[in-house]
């Protein structure tokens, strides 16, 4: 198999079952061997249900947090390659060609850039736009050294193979900014895409706390230590 779509969940019943059906139609249409893949943390609104009768395969996460479901999914993964994004409806599973071939051209870590791919209306709030993402992604362009524009895209590629070699420790949102991390200590091949930020569709409050979260990714960022 080439590709899992890797889809992290808990309680996202208004958008799951579409983005589920959005990736499996890219996957038909580009005639991929692949399969959608929810890692779900611990949904009690029905999510799992939808998103197993709209086509995805689901895997139970016990331990609470993205990194924890984001490991397990990778674990889990049978493709090659690996997609990873937000079930919430605010990015395009039809839309993942970019990615894909830098993947097959053989960059190891593919990071979306939405500040390049354009962010709708309401997508993201100001205090993240203008302030939270630019000043943390300017810092983990200095601990890194590497030229990303959206440390904290939702949107990204990675092999598989490379993925499964690193240490990876966060349990929680951090482990967007610890990936980086640990794909530049390693020395292996990242880079970037556009990528356009649509409005979700949850109707309740997502799942990032701005301030604890926030401070999970600077503590990370100035303490960091090369594994």
């Amino acid at each position: 198999m080439e590709l899992t779509i890797l889809m992290p969940c808990l309680n996202e019943s208004a958008s799951v079952a579409f983005c589920v059906r959005e990736a499996t139609a890219y996957l038909k249409s580009r005639e991929i061997a692949g399969e959608v893949l929810i890692a779900d943390n611990g949904s009690t609104d029905g999510s799992r249900e939808l998103a197993s009768a709209a086509g995805g395969r689901i895997i139970t996460v016990p331990e609470k947090g993205y990194g924890n479901a984001i490991r397990a999914g990778i674990a889990a993964a049978k493709g090659q390659y690996i997609i990873l994004g937000d079930c919430d409806g605010s990015y395009d599973f039809s839309d993942l060609d970019p990615i894909l071939a830098k993947l097959r051209h053989g960059w190891q870590l593919v990071v979306g850039d939405r500040f390049a791919g354009g962010i709708a209306p309401g997508a993201m709030p100001l205090s993240h736009r203008y302030f939270g993402v630019p000043l943390l992604s300017w810092l983990g362009r200095k601990r890194f050294c590497v030229e990303l524009g959206d440390f904290h895209c939702g949107l990204r590629g990675i092999s598989r193979e490379a993925a499964l070699q690193l240490d990876f420790r966060c349990g929680g949102m951090a482990f967007a900014t610890e990936m980086i991390g640990c794909f530049a200590d390693a020395g292996l091949r990242i880079t970037q895409v556009p990528v356009a930020l649509r409005r979700d569709l949850r109707r309740g409050p997502g799942h990032l706390r701005t301030v604890p979260d926030g401070f999970r990714h600077m503590m990370l960022l100035l303490f960091w230590k090369r594994r």
